[in-house]
């Protein structure tokens, strides 16, 4: 969704954090250490576009609200509005949708990677806590709205996310 949003708004940063993380050399062998070393770059990054007056969109699943807090932060220190939108689906969906992903091509070349933790911590069991982690962050979140997906429709989805945020 947010390769797509840049793609519809010329200008907007898809900083995708884990895109980021491939930068960062031997990220395989060190995924969550390349994941820390990033993440202030990032939110340099973050702050000096928006400072310009420019928009970022931020693919990321942050369940840790002090980490969410640092964005938030980088983005209001800038000047800027910090918008969160929650894309949510069941767990079941979402379960789902975790591994298919990379069956089509999927360009992230990380997502091994993410595939690899996800089982060592519990597999499916550790993607339902996510998922449960994630749903009572966005019920905290005062200014969050949550946009649920649509399975099989991709294009309604992105319409009522683009539309959340008129």
């Amino acid at each position: 969704m947010a390769r797509r949003y840049g793609a519809d708004h010329p200008g907007v940063l898809n900083c995708d954090i884990d895109v980021l993380r491939t930068l960062v050399g031997g990220w395989q062998d060190d995924f969550a250490g390349a994941g820390a070393a990033i993440r202030p770059a990032a939110l340099a990054m973050i702050h000096a576009y928006l400072a310009e007056g420019r928009d970022v969109v931020m693919p990321q699943m942050l369940v840790d609200p002090a980490e969410l807090a640092r964005f938030e932060k980088a983005a209001t220190d800038a000047g800027a509005d910090f918008v969160e939108r929650f894309l949510m689906d069941s767990a079941d969906s979402t379960i789902a949708r975790f591994h298919r992903r990379g069956a089509g091509g999927d360009p992230d070349p990380w997502h091994d990677q993410v595939r690899q933790i996800v089982a060592g911590e519990g597999g499916d069991q550790r993607l339902v806590q996510c998922h449960r982690a994630l749903e009572e962050l966005a019920a905290r979140r005062s200014r969050a709205k949550i946009v649920r997906s649509v399975e099989g429709a991709e294009d309604r989805t992105y319409r009522d996310l683009v539309e959340s945020l008129a």
